[in-house]
């Protein structure tokens, strides 16, 4: 089979699975997605390893779970010696890209145990997980933190150039409105959600990181890549430029999903969460009305921009030699489930979309399908590996290709359920239940009929999907579903310790050592 040349790795930010048309949004319409899964497979059955952005991308880049590769939480580094999509592609002669956030951390003590630094090319790479660095912003720069980081944001020199001026235009321009005495009001203020932020739409960071990537593309000409376009939007500050600040009114929202039946005695972990600041302020009245607005305008900006994208792919004729994927890191509560933010293991958090488009002949029988498969985001690094040809590394990769479902192979060996944690250390939660930053953990198994959340030293949940598709009532402490607890528990137990951590050797080093030992002329236990 010939490999695909190059792929087009699009991760949008917060983005949940239900706010695509394609997915079934009656009101949010985005025809550039829903063109893209016409033409590849639409998995509707898709999860996040952590609902959290760092351990969630850790995982997409190594194609290991969050406990496997250790950054469990935004600021926790990945470790050094860790592999990633660069380590594996570059070999190939592939450019492995990065255009936006990635939300990792470098490794600083291990590099320095190393003798390494950010200004060589190793060091460069190691402290950007294995990306080319081409356009590196996480999107989260209040004025403080830039401060902190030494003012350094090459979008800003940008907006600059265009006649933004001050300090930080990111934060008073692209993430901030204008009040009537020409006062900035921040985005970071929920309450200005609604309002247009003080910048044209074709400056925006959207518009931008689309405008860059189509940038590193050219640069590329003929050489292999991958971009990965890791857009900031939408999540927060939640604020959209006009037109898309106001394109969508209470009309157009999904309905609430919540039940007084969820606050009446709930998990106490639950609990914690729900009574954090960003779950209050999101279960207040008014509040997720002011937010929607932008958080569907962001979405629909999104895909206007990447409908620039593939037409100009389509022109130059890259699109016959590109692999697009198209998926978020996790989803957003927007006040569902009496919850703010991310997080838990709800599916408006967990579960997330995600399209591939193969071009390659083989894919054509499965053009415009819609797979129910149960699959992860670290079934994402062997795909792309099998995509482009690369060795396998089955010993380290903790998920699967789907490659056989992108080309309509029969397989009768799948996962029969998915697998997701949080380690919530750093929250406010973990105070209010008075649990060792060692001990806050969270994982989650879901199969086709339950999902059942184990939570160290606290009751699990347990939601009969089937009966209970909203997830309102928590059978984890019902003793009538004590079996199904305990089936589902063993099937935890049972992932937790498939995970890999003999990294240094494959499987086929393992035979051949011990098929070495008797020519060694070691011998043990001979008479």
């Amino acid at each position: 089979m010939k490999p695909v040349k190059n792929i087009l790795f699009v991760m949008a930010d917060q983005l949940r699975w239900d706010h695509l048309s394609c997915y079934g949004h009656p009101h949010l319409h985005t025809p550039n997605l829903d063109r893209l899964a016409r033409k590849g497979v639409r998995f509707d059955r898709a999860y996040v390893q952590s609902p959290v952005c760092g351990p969630s991308r850790a995982s997409c880049y190594t194609g290991r779970t969050a406990f496997s590769h250790g950054a469990t939480w935004n600021r926790v580094p990945l470790p050094i010696g860790e592999m990633t999509l660069g380590d594996y592609l570059r070999p190939l002669g592939v450019t492995t890209a990065v255009v936006g956030k990635t939300h990792m951390m470098p490794d600083t003590e291990g590099m320095a145990r190393l003798g390494l630094t950010r200004d060589t090319e190793i060091g460069v790479r190691v402290s950007q997980p294995g990306f080319d660095p081409y356009e590196r912003d996480d999107g989260l720069h209040p004025t403080p933190l830039l401060r902190e980081k030494g003012g350094k944001l090459r979008y800003n020199d940008w907006l600059r150039e265009q006649g933004y001026e001050g300090e930080n235009p990111w934060n008073d321009y692209a993430n901030a409105a204008q009040g009537p005495d020409g006062e900035i009001l921040s985005g970071w203020e929920l309450k200005h959600s609604s309002l247009p932020a003080r910048i044209k739409e074709e400056h925006s960071e959207t518009a931008y990181m689309t405008m860059r990537a189509r940038d590193f593309i050219d640069e590329m000409g003929d050489h292999p890549w991958l971009c990965h376009l890791s857009y900031i939007k939408p999540h927060w500050p939640y604020m959209a430029p006009a037109p898309y600040h106001d394109m969508f009114g209470p009309e157009t929202f999904k309905p609430i999903v919540r039940s007084p039946d969820e606050r009446a005695d709930p998990n106490p972990v639950y609990a914690a969460f729900m009574g954090m600041a960003v779950s209050e302020t999101f279960s207040a009245q008014g509040v997720r009305d002011t937010v929607m607005p932008a958080y569907m305008g962001l979405i629909k900006q999104i895909d206007d921009h990447l409908g620039h994208l593939f037409a100009y792919l389509e022109e130059t004729g890259k699109d016959k030699e590109t692999m697009i994927v198209f998926t978020s890191d996790h989803g957003d509560y927007l006040g569902d489930h009496w919850m703010g933010e991310k997080e838990l293991f709800h599916e408006v958090s967990v579960r997330v979309p995600l399209i591939i488009y193969d071009p390659r002949p083989e894919a054509d029988a499965t053009r415009g399908t819609v797979s129910d498969t149960l699959v992860e985001a670290i079934d994402l690094v062997p795909t792309f590996l099998d995509a482009t040809g690369a060795p396998p590394a089955y010993h380290r990769l903790e998920g699967r290709s789907l490659q056989p479902i992108l080309h309509g192979e029969a397989i009768t060996d799948w996962r029969d359920c998915v697998f997701s944690e949080i380690d919530y250390a750093f929250y406010s939660a973990r105070q209010t239940l008075g649990t060792p930053a060692s001990g806050s953990r969270g994982y989650m198994v879901r199969t086709d009929r339950w999902k059942y959340v184990h939570f160290t030293g606290f009751p699990p949940q347990l939601f009969d999907l089937d009966a209970d598709p909203d997830e309102f009532h928590d059978l984890g402490r019902d003793p009538a579903f004590e079996d199904t607890r305990r089936q589902m528990k063993d099937r935890l137990l049972n992932r937790l310790l498939s995970r890999k951590n003999r990294v240094t050797m494959t499987d086929d080093g393992v035979a051949g050592i011990r098929d070495s030992e008797d020519a060694s002329g070691i011998l043990i236990g001979v008479w």
